[in-house]
């Protein structure tokens, strides 16, 4: 028999359906499963976009029937027969339900060895062993479709933005070093001994160049690299929606990216809760979410309840007032009955736990039918206080109260993650829903653990006009930038910010964050020679698209949306990177490494 090759392939195996009867069709795939009858072999054929169940027949040929009984999962064949009906067997559980291929011609290009986990959605293999063989993972529908699906999504981001006049323009991997928001991945030059690439951590000061090179409007798919511990949804090297535009400010960038965001996943038929997207200072994100990227699938608000505390009766919450600790309060509304003692002791252990914050205590209250509160410190509460307590949270008889008080930074923590806690216990977070919103005026500066001041975003970030003045006084913790980050469900997925383009506002953030004259021309001269020769406004947004995948497809981790992600430890178990080189490799580019003790 002929070799078969794709132009021969009549149909993939998600295609046939009923009204395909009787055709003569050309298969090509991978084995799924094989049931044997002794005198039928069932076969469930599958590629890409589907399975289709194939059956050989000992009527037909006994010598075709022999080859099929010797089948074995992922073996990768083809094969010719004709479009039959599955009768009474048909199946709605996958497209081509309805039919079979009766198979008159099998042609095997290549077989299997036994495989080291089945190619099916419900493995228990441990994931070092699915990274291992990342290409049998792939294989499972799961993961194909993840990654189809990301593919579609990059596809009608695009489209939309080449259509709203944008250009897709590709900037340098290897670029030289700034300092930024992460450490760097150091290339060394063997060219030019002893110096180093760094491996851009963004493409931030070439897309700013760009719009000084009158492109106006650019992005790209960008590849990112950052030297940092990976986790659940960040890698070493990871993919950026990038994009900038000029004569730009804040809100046209976010109605744009608003809408390019709108449109992935309309296209996909996924649809947001909010449209369009509400936007909220960080200040009152914190306030009310105790974070900057509040989940908003679900409401259950914080309320600060330090006036409150201070005159409240009770001990431990008016003490904590008078140290200048933040006292904040939540609501759950009904579903009292799902807080049992035993609960609320896991509640308690849980806000203690150092990684959710580490707070001392937590004080709880139930509203009963008779507007009076029962828990932790109810004795404590006068009828008046509890009146005013009930207005301040509008408790209503079946809701359960939750306080922490603490300083400020423990505070927000603990009840952030108290808050998703509760949200996930109660079953309030559904992934099929999308809810998002916009968090403006995040602070320009922010203080390191040496006490040093450091951008919250990037040195070229611009204050809100009315703050300029602030940016060399004591106040400077107090200014506030033109910064946006765009959060879905919880998760930010990407920010952005208006740009300086004015040389003195940028000599005086350089100043606010100590970085000299000298400095600056050392790190970034390239790019203020270029503001030099006249620089439109502008503004830009990068979004993650492997966080934006994540959510999309419903997946647990980034690791499922990327083809080939690493480890926690940076490995790729795959290929078993990284590993040593030579020393002859380390001496052609100047390297010398010294031994360690044994």
């Amino acid at each position: 028999m002929a070799f078969y090759s794709l132009k021969d392939r009549t149909h993939d195996c998600s295609a046939l359906r009923a009204s395909d009867i009787d055709s003569e069709v050309i298969l090509m795939g991978w084995v799924a499963a094989r049931r044997n009858f002794g005198g039928a072999v069932f076969v469930d054929l599958r590629d890409r976009s589907g399975t289709t169940q194939i059956v050989f027949l000992s009527e037909k040929s006994e010598d075709l029937l022999s080859s099929a009984q010797t089948l074995r999962f992922e073996d990768v064949i083809a094969v010719r027969g004709r479009v039959i009906s599955r009768g009474d067997n048909a199946t709605e559980k996958i497209a081509t339900g309805a039919i079979e291929v009766e198979v008159e011609e099998l042609q095997v290009f290549s077989q299997s060895d036994p495989l080291p986990f089945p190619v099916r959605n419900d493995v228990n293999a441990s994931l070092e062993t699915r990274l291992k063989y990342r290409y049998l993972d792939l294989r499972r529908p799961e993961i194909q479709n993840n990654i189809i699906t990301r593919s579609r999504f990059v596809s009608f981001v695009r489209n939309y933005l080449v259509q709203n006049g944008f250009l897709e323009i590709e900037t340098p991997y290897m670029v030289k070093y700034t300092p930024g928001g992460a450490r760097n991945f150091l290339v060394p030059s063997r060219i030019n001994r002893g110096n180093f690439y760094a491996l851009a951590e963004s493409p931030q000061i070439y897309k700013q160049l760009l719009m000084v090179a009158g492109m106006e409007k650019y992005f790209q798919i960008a590849k990112c690299f950052r030297d940092e511990d990976p986790r659940q949804d960040r890698q070493l090297e990871f993919t950026q929606i990038d994009l900038e535009m000029s004569f730009a400010d804040e809100n046209d960038i976010m109605n744009l990216v608003e809408g390019m965001i709108l449109h992935g996943f309309s296209s996909l038929g996924l649809e947001f809760m909010n449209n369009p997207f509400p936007k909220i200072t960080w200040e009152d994100a914190m306030r009310l979410y105790g974070c900057d990227k509040p989940d908003t699938r679900f409401d259950m608000p914080h309320v600060v309840l330090d006036s409150f505390a201070a005159k409240s009766g009770i001990g431990i919450l008016e003490s904590a007032a008078e140290q200048g600790s933040l006292i904040k309060g939540i609501c759950v509304k009904g579903e009292q009955e799902r807080f049992s003692r035993k609960t609320i002791d896991q509640l308690t252990e849980f806000v203690k736990k150092e990684e959710i914050g580490g707070a001392k205590g937590l004080i709880w209250l139930k509203h009963g039918p008779d507007n009076t509160f029962t828990g932790s410190v109810s004795k404590l509460l006068t009828e008046e206080k509890s009146h005013e307590l009930m207005k301040l949270l509008d408790s209503k008889d079946g809701d359960t109260i939750f306080i922490v008080a603490d300083k400020p930074s423990v505070t927000h923590k603990v009840m952030d993650n108290l808050r998703r806690h509760l949200a996930a216990f109660l079953n309030l977070t559904d992934n099929k829903k999308y809810s998002a919103l916009w968090v403006v005026r995040f602070p320009m500066f922010e203080q390191n653990s040496e006490g040093d001041w450091v951008s919250c975003h990037h040195p070229f970030t611009h204050p809100v006009p009315e703050h300029v003045s602030m940016l060399d006084s004591e106040s400077k913790g107090d200014v506030r930038a033109l910064a946006y980050d765009l959060v879905i469900n919880g998760n930010e997925v990407g920010g952005g910010s208006v740009r300086i383009h004015n040389p003195e506002t940028q000599a005086t953030v350089f100043k606010a964050l100590g970085i000299s004259d000298d400095e600056a021309q050392r790190l970034f001269g390239f790019l203020l020679e270029a503001f030099r020769y006249g620089v439109p406004p502008h503004a830009g947004f990068a979004a993650g698209l492997d966080r934006l995948s994540m959510l999309i497809t419903g997946a647990d981790s980034i690791r499922d949306v990327i083809a080939f992600p690493k480890t926690v430890t940076g490995a790729d178990l795959l290929t078993g990177a990284p590993t040593p080189v030579i020393e002859k490799q380390l001496n052609e580019l100047g390297i010398t490494v010294k031994p360690t003790d044994s």
